[in-house]
Order: C-alpha cells, then sequence, then structure tokens
C-alpha cells in the first residue's frame, strides 16, 4: 500500500481545529497535531489563563486531549520569542505612534504561515491545516493558488489571510472552507468530541480583558499622560486620559458632555491632541496603503484595477479603483465615501470571492 499524505495539524484547542483533524483523517492523511507556545499569560498580560485563548497553556492541554482522542502524535512548538517580537512589540509600537494594529494579521504572517509552514516540511507533512474559514485553488491557467472567501459569509476569514505567499498556499489546506459553522458545530457533537461546546476565542490572545492601553503601559512601564479634546480648528473640548485609549471612530468611553454626538477622528501625538468630529466627519473616499501582498497577481498593473475592497474585518466591501502609485504604495479612491479610514489597519482587495491582495493602510 501507497505511504499516506502527512498533514501537520495546526491546533489551538478549540473546535474549529479539531473538526480540520477529523476531516483530514476521513481524506486519508496521516496527521500530526501541533500547538504553538506564544506566551505566558501572567508574564505577558498578568491574568489567568482562559482556555478559549490561542497560544495559552491551557488551550495547548485542550489539544493535547482531542490529539489523543484521535490517536495521533503531538507537538507543543514553543515560538515566544518570535510572537513578543513579531505581534507583542508590532501591536504596542503601533499604538504608541497613533495607528491602530491588527495583531491576528501579523500572526498569521510570521507565526501560522511562517514557522508553521517551516514546521511542516520539518516533520516531512506536505501540508499545514488550519481551521480558518477560507478556500484555497489553484487556477488552471496561470498555475498560482488562489485565496479565497469562506462558504460561511459570517465567518469568512479571508481578510486576516491576505499576507499568505505562493508557498504558503501552496502547502495548506483550509478543510472548513466548504462549510457553514453550525455544521461544524454538529460534526463535532456527532463525533464526541470533548471540545464540542467549547466557546471561540474572541479577544485578542494576549489582552484578555480587552483593556490594551492599560496592557501597554504595563509591558512599557510607561504612562501616557492626559491631554486636550479638541475640535479639528484647535477648540479645546475637555480632557483625555490618555492618547492610546482612544481609536478613529469611537464615540463612547468620552467622558464628555457634549450637545451634539462627536467621534475621535484624529490623533496628534505631537501635541498629546485627540480630535473630534461629527458622524459626517469621519466618512473618506480615498486612503493610501503600502506594505503590499499581492496573491492574484505578481504586480498591480500599471493602469490600476477596479476591485471591491476593505478597511476593516467587519465592514462590508466597497466598490474602488486602485491605483499604484509608487513601489509598495497604492492610492485607493472609492466609489462611495467609507466611516472612519484608520491607519495601521489593513485594506484588503476582492474580486468576487477571491482576495486580490491587500496592505496597510497610511
Amino acid at each position: 500500500m501507497a505511504n499516506k499524505k502527512k498533514a501537520l495539524i495546526a491546533m489551538s484547542g478549540g473546535v474549529d481545529s479539531s473538526v480540520a483533524l477529523y476531516l483530514m483523517q476521513k481524506a486519508g492523511y496521516d496527521c500530526i497535531g501541533a500547538t504553538m507556545r506564544l506566551y505566558d499569560a501572567k508574564e505577558v498580560c498578568s491574568a489567568d489563563e482562559d482556555d478559549s485563548l490561542c497560544g495559552s497553556e491551557e488551550a495547548a492541554k485542550d489539544a493535547a486531549a482531542v490529539a489523543a482522542q484521535f490517536g495521533i502524535d503531538f507537538k507543543v512548538l514553543s515560538f515566544c520569542d518570535e510572537f513578543k517580537k513579531f505581534v507583542i512589540d508590532h501591536f504596542v509600537e503601533t499604538y504608541r505612534r497613533g495607528d491602530t494594529p491588527n495583531p491576528c494579521i501579523e500572526c498569521n504572517r510570521h507565526l501560522k504561515f511562517g514557522h508553521l509552514i517551516d514546521a511542516t516540511e520539518e516533520y516531512g507533512c506536505e501540508v499545514l491545516v488550519t481551521g480558518h474559514y477560507a478556500r484555497i485553488e489553484q487556477d488552471k491557467e496561470s498555475g498560482r493558488y488562489l485565496l479565497k472567501k469562506g462558504k460561511d459569509s459570517s465567518k469568512d476569514q479571508s481578510y486576516v489571510l491576505f499576507r499568505m505567499t505562493q508557498r504558503e498556499l501552496s502547502k495548506t489546506k483550509f478543510p472548513l472552507g466548504e462549510y457553514e459553522k453550525t455544521e461544524i458545530r454538529e460534526i463535532a457533537s456527532k463525533i464526541g468530541l470533548t471540545n464540542a461546546e467549547k466557546k471561540d476565542s474572541q479577544d485578542i490572545c494576549f489582552v484578555p480583558d480587552g483593556d490594551y492601553a492599560a496592557f501597554i503601559e504595563s509591558y512599557t512601564n510607561m504612562t501616557f499622560p492626559e491631554g486636550d479634546f479638541v475640535t479639528k480648528d484647535g477648540r479645546v473640548l475637555g480632557r483625555h486620559k490618555g492618547i492610546i485609549r482612544y481609536t478613529i471612530g469611537q464615540r463612547k468611553g468620552l467622558g464628555l458632555a457634549l450637545p451634539a454626538p462627536m467621534y475621535v477622528c484624529e490623533k496628534r501625538m505631537d501635541k498629546n491632541e485627540v480630535v473630534l468630529c461629527s458622524n459626517e466627519e469621519l466618512f473618506s473616499d480615498t486612503l493610501y496603503a503600502t506594505d503590499l501582498n499581492w496573491i492574484a497577481f505578481d504586480e498591480i498593473p500599471e493602469a490600476g484595477i477596479r476591485c471591491m475592497a476593505k478597511a476593516r474585518y467587519k465592514q462590508k466591501e466597497a466598490d474602488a479603483l486602485v491605483i499604484p502609485e509608487e513601489k509598495d504604495r497604492v492610492k485607493v479612491v472609492f466609489d462611495e465615501p467609507q466611516r472612519g479610514i484608520t491607519s495601521g489597519q489593513s485594506v484588503v482587495f476582492y474580486r468576487e470571492d477571491v482576495v486580490l491582495g491587500g496592505g496597510r493602510i497610511m
């Protein structure tokens, strides 16, 4: 009998990666489980570990239990130093310069589809498997690997995967991409998974309480002083509690009694000022992006492309024209103004359900 193909299953301890393992075994793959140990919660965030948090010790224990249930080898891979450098430090520095990061994108870029791809080859596996809701297909004409949206639009994770390279796409499988989340829960219950009812992880894994400003102050041993809330023309509206505590589009938590609703629209780091405006003033039809990654082609055509684009994970895609300006920089002009475009976040480009590429908003 021919040797089975081998797959490295990236296991978070949750339902999705556990069902991904089941589906790969069902497809005839010889599987090895692997969990990334990313941080010690007591050292990084001074919090009790939650078993739903990706990268935690408790998550690794849950993953090991599932691996034992399926009778497969299981590895714990420590990437704490890499996670600190590429994700936590990047997260902190992005906030300190006044931008808003997306740490999941950086984790996918450097850890899941960087170091884990290397581990896949090291263990003699043909493919890396994760529980993401997305799809990968190879284009017959060009031979390029394409990243596509998952079938379940409410769970689609293609936005946070836009940095994947051709090498990474060629060595990765997303078996959940053709399923709805409800179907995955049903499969988990049917096959008797120990974690079938485990809740999904929603928070930034190293800031489980959501108080990222307190985390940054503790992590850096710095304090961010109070300053002024101002209008665009400099009129003082009140005092803020530290500039890193605010992000573009924020209304709640300002602590001001104002005659009309106002929202954060700018942070002037040099003056320690948080600028407020009306909701209408949050809309813009243009952004610039750099640090680009293209999937559907090597380079954007000189004439630019018409496509759909979205500038936040939860935002709907909107019609746009993407124009190359210089090396590794594009101008994106939306047909209709978009709300709360934020530097540091990512803009991702789509054509129907295919991810063309994306970049970091300047």
